[in-house]
């Protein structure tokens, strides 16, 4: 291996401690919450954020998976030059999200697909902390926000304060796409620019 290969490698690891601090840190996540969801103990998780441990790679693949993101995006090695978002669906609460953006912290963006079987279900708002935007792209979605409740169609949006309550699912028996945007310490989504009416 040349100097400068191993130079290379030797800055990488040395930087995956503080970037395993900062991503945590980011999603506003304890030792103890990461250890839970990545079977690592606390101790150990701790030590490779100060640096005193180096990760495995079976440790990397578990960190990678509980943050949603390709190892070397998480260790910070080179970009591949390939654009495309591969997606890997998740499905929560009956619905399928796929994630379109990789990157931690900030606002994370999905494409929502709620089937049909929905329909019908009772409401059961929640809150919790951040801010969300939605974009209707096929179907009807029911939003039931605060006191409000409404159909949104293909075409609408609807944005809020995820600390009112909130709930959403199909309007009909068919369905429903959509694009959410999510920030999770209460950042907005930035139009940029307007189309005239």
């Amino acid at each position: 291996m040349n100097s400068d290969m191993s130079t290379y490698l030797e800055q990488t690891i040395s930087a995956v401690g503080p970037r395993l601090r900062v991503l945590r840190k980011q999603r506003e996540t304890t030792l103890a919450e990461l250890s839970a969801a990545t079977g690592i103990s606390e101790s150990t998780l701790s030590r490779l954020e100060s640096g005193q441990r180096q990760p495995t790679l079976e440790q990397l693949l578990a960190l990678a998976r509980t943050y949603r993101m390709q190892v070397d995006e998480l260790i910070g090695g080179p970009l591949t030059g390939d654009p495309r978002v591969h997606l890997q669906p998740v499905t929560r609460y009956g619905m399928t999200w796929l994630p379109l953006t990789r990157r931690a912290g900030g606002v994370q963006a999905h494409k929502l697909i709620i089937p049909a079987a929905r329909f019908g279900d009772t409401p059961i708002p929640s809150s919790h902390e951040g801010y969300e935007w939605l974009y209707i792209l096929n179907g009807r979605v029911r939003l039931v926000l605060g006191d409000q409740d409404l159909v949104l169609r293909p075409g609408e949006a609807a944005e809020f304060d995820t600390h009112v309550p909130h709930w959403f699912s199909t309007a009909d028996d068919a369905s429903a796409e959509l694009i959410i945007l999510f920030g999770q310490q209460g950042e907005r989504a930035h139009l940029r620019a307007r189309s005239e009416q």
